[in-house]
């Protein structure tokens, strides 16, 4: 059976997802071991902050610590093979050294791309222009073409612009109904003339079905 070691820089913990932000890097990284224990392949990691004794007994790692520093690290052994240092592997690394077919890219998968595409897009939703920046410089470090970021921002324009359009329809309509003496039916006001009707507190009226969306 294949045992493939990790032994991990000082850290809180190894999902990446603790902390004031995550990292998307070990995030994806401990989703790869994950697939690779599915595999029926031994996965064992090793943080420095809490298990410094495991790195004193495994000579590969304490001679590469003595060597270059703790900058090696991450170290990964496979079968007693010191086949990475001083960054997280790639899940087809992963498998070529546990003696495995390269795994299918699955192309539903949410991942620290389509994270930063859906957070521009929010941005957008927003108008929050700093948290746009934000995610655009995000999304170019991990690859995303800029022609990818225009596609993102303008699906979330055409959704945003929806109910705008809606109104602007909507508009028309009454406008053509004024235009031949047509009247509501109610003759209702709105805007301080006459009495609006009593709204409770943190009640919202329902918007009114402007059919399917973008």
């Amino acid at each position: 059976m294949t045992i493939v070691e990790v032994f991990d820089p000082a850290m809180c913990c190894s999902t990446g997802v603790c902390g004031p932000t995550v990292d998307p890097g070990l995030s994806r990284f401990a989703a790869d071991l994950d697939w690779l224990a599915a595999q029926s392949v031994t996965v064992i990691r090793h943080n420095l902050a809490q298990e410094p004794g495991a790195f004193a007994a495994q000579p590969l790692v304490t001679g590469a610590l003595q060597a270059e520093g703790e900058g090696v690290l991450p170290v990964v052994i496979t079968d007693g093979t010191l086949v990475s240092k001083g960054r997280y592997p790639a899940r087809e690394e992963l498998a070529a050294w546990a003696g495995l077919a390269a795994p299918a890219a699955d192309p539903f998968a949410y991942g620290a791309v389509v994270d930063e595409l859906v957070a521009i897009a929010a941005a957008i939703a927003a108008n929050c222009e700093p948290c746009l920046e934000q995610h655009v410089r995000a999304a170019r470090r991990l690859g995303v073409t800029d022609a990818d970021v225009r596609r993102a921002v303008a699906t979330a324009l055409r959704v945003k612009d929806t109910p705008a359009r809606a109104v602007r329809r909507y508009a028309d309509e009454l406008l053509a109904g004024s235009a031949t003496g047509a009247e509501g039916a109610d003759g209702g006001a709105c805007c301080g003339q006459g009495e609006p009707a009593p709204v409770a507190i943190g009640e919202r009226p329902a918007p009114a079905d402007s059919g399917t969306c973008c």
